[in-house]
């Protein structure tokens, strides 16, 4: 992780599992209770927040390293990376400003507790089952035999309160 320590909880699962839903429905819980939270959603597609046309496309496609866009209700900084690579999840994470929790979704191939998203009707193996840093799973079948084995806790998907209950007392809070 970075100098900055942040408490950092991850959301993994197969595609259509549910992820963002799960931290949608987390999020407000999480900040009714008290606690400043922020998220790093990963996509492994080649997303564009840009438009054609706007002034800071303009500047990206002129060549632009970075371009931060700001208003009186938030800014944003895009970076492009053009023939750089990827930069690493702890990377990302050291530009974040430190707050209570740290939600990540997805960077499953890397090494943070995570809570598996898994849904058996998806007819997908179970990531915990070989990824000793799922630290839980969140399913809408707690009684699936997917999940019955698993040594780690299982949580029902549609208990939020339950799931930000495992959050606070795993980050210690």
């Amino acid at each position: 992780m970075s100098e900055r320590t942040q408490r950092v909880m991850g959301f993994v699962g197969r595609s259509g599992s549910g992820k963002t839903t799960v931290l949608s429905d987390l999020i407000p819980v999480l900040t009714n209770r008290g606690f400043s939270v922020s998220t790093v959603k990963h996509s492994h597609h080649d997303f564009d927040m840009d438009k054609p046309g706007k002034d800071s496309y303009r500047h990206r496609e002129a060549g632009a390293k970075e371009v931060l866009l700001t208003s009186a209700k938030r800014w944003a900084l895009l970076h492009e990376l053009r023939d750089e690579p990827e930069f690493d999840m702890n990377e990302l994470i050291g530009r974040m400003t430190p707050v209570d929790i740290l939600l990540i979704e997805g960077f499953k191939r890397h090494d943070y507790p995570k809570v598996e998203v898994h849904r058996p009707s998806l007819d997908k193996p179970v990531l915990a089952a070989h990824d000793s840093s799922v630290i839980a799973v969140a399913t809408d079948e707690p009684d699936h035999e997917t999940v019955t084995s698993l040594t780690v806790p299982v949580l029902n998907l549609g208990d939020v309160n339950g799931i930000a209950d495992f959050i606070v007392g795993y980050l210690k809070l």
